[in-house]
């Protein structure tokens, strides 16, 4: 059954970025995969396609699409594979920082170039002693004149390598009580003076995604870059984590999809002891406890996608999602690499870079033992 939110627009919409994708990423992703890196010009075929940012206004160059669309592009770039994460963080949870928060100069200067691909974005919170408990950041951005000077490090930066626009979690208050008070967003660029980036880190996963450090040491950024209200940069990556674990869970259960559809097909396949491997009651019984809870998934996740759309606060109901889908693709990876039997711990074989690509979703954008945390808080438990 269609999912609510899915207009006869929207299957048209799909159908073109499948074709997009069959012609410009499936031919060159395991290319892409090899040389750890997403190429630029990808990111300009998807610009010039309207594949970018679609929901922004049409004043600044965009679709004025609804969240529908974003769902569409996240759900088929997770199907060609999970190191597209970084086109989603730029469409999906980057930008909308500066379409929200942004002055016009700042949405005339950057929002155009963003949609084209020209600009390719970040946002770097986490650095080496605060991950999740983004309180506890030590970088530093002091006020002088009419420009900021900003010290500290950066790591597990999504588009870290590439990125040409990042908004940057800092301390302009280093000595607020409680410190979340102190935490304000820069827009730095890529040419600032003093910025530089460290190591590209070497991952278990996800290897097209290149992932970064990023070092500041006296880098002069401009008080104009202040994105929003100094001091409030905790409520407002607060505010916009409902939409990016919304969009973890997104890939996550489309992730789970795949890998089922991949078993599913290899199962069938596959001959042992003179029958199919999908003739063995045991492995009957085992794909249909998954297809349950891949449905069950793709149920929850449908109607908070509707609820998002309607602009509800749905923190709680994100967080579950968020939660549950990761885990659950987590078991639908081991299992389906056990039923490949050899075969899935084949490089060939698609399974073993799912398997590979599916644990991060659990840690990133707030690690799960996190997200059970907002649970019990939001529950009054």
């Amino acid at each position: 059954m269609a999912a609510p939110y899915l207009t006869e627009e929207h299957h048209i919409f799909r159908d073109a970025f499948r074709k997009f994708l069959k012609k410009e990423a499936y031919p060159h992703f395991e290319q892409w995969e090899k040389d750890k890196l997403i190429p630029r010009s990808f990111w300009l075929r998807m610009g010039e396609n309207g594949f970018l940012c679609p929901w922004i206004s049409e004043k600044y160059g965009g679709l004025e699409a609804d969240f529908g669309y974003s769902v569409i592009i996240g759900e088929e770039l997770e199907r060609l594979g999970s190191g597209t994460v970084g086109i989603g963080l730029h469409n999906d949870i980057v930008v909308p920082y500066i379409e929200k928060l942004g002055t016009e100069a700042q949405k005339q200067k950057w929002l155009p170039s963003c949609i084209s691909g020209k600009t390719i974005s970040a946002i770097a919170m986490t650095e080496p002693g605060a991950g999740s408990d983004l309180s506890g950041i030590k970088t530093t951005a002091i006020k002088k004149g009419d420009h900021y000077i900003v010290n500290g490090e950066k790591t597990f930066i999504t588009n870290g390598m590439q990125a040409d626009l990042i908004v940057v979690a800092v301390k302009t208050d280093p000595k607020a009580n409680p410190p979340y008070r102190g935490i304000s967003l820069l827009l730095i660029e890529r040419n600032t003076e003093g910025f530089s980036r460290g190591n590209k880190l070497e991952k278990i996963g996800m290897h097209s995604q290149d992932t970064a450090e990023l070092i500041f040491e006296d880098a002069i950024v401009p008080t104009e870059n202040l994105l929003g209200i100094e001091g409030k940069g905790f409520y407002y990556l607060m505010e916009n984590l409902q939409q990016e674990r919304l969009m973890v869970a997104i890939s996550a259960q489309t992730a789970a999809e795949v890998m089922f559809d991949l078993t599913k097909e290899y199962v069938k396949g596959r001959k042992a002891f003179g029958q199919s491997i999908s003739d063995f009651q045991t492995v009957q019984f085992r794909l249909a406890e998954l297809a349950t809870e891949i449905e069950i998934g793709r149920t929850f996740l449908d109607k908070l996608i509707v609820d998002h759309m309607n602009q509800e606060n749905i923190v709680t109901q994100v967080s579950m999602a968020k939660w549950w889908i990761t885990e659950m693709a987590k078991r639908t990876a081991a299992e389906a690499i056990q039923l490949h039997g050899g075969y899935g711990y084949m490089e060939e074989y698609e399974i073993a870079r799912r398997y590979r690509d599916i644990p991060v979703t659990s840690i990133y954008a707030g690690s799960n033992e996190i997200m059970k945390q907002i649970i019990a808080k939001n529950l009054n438990i």
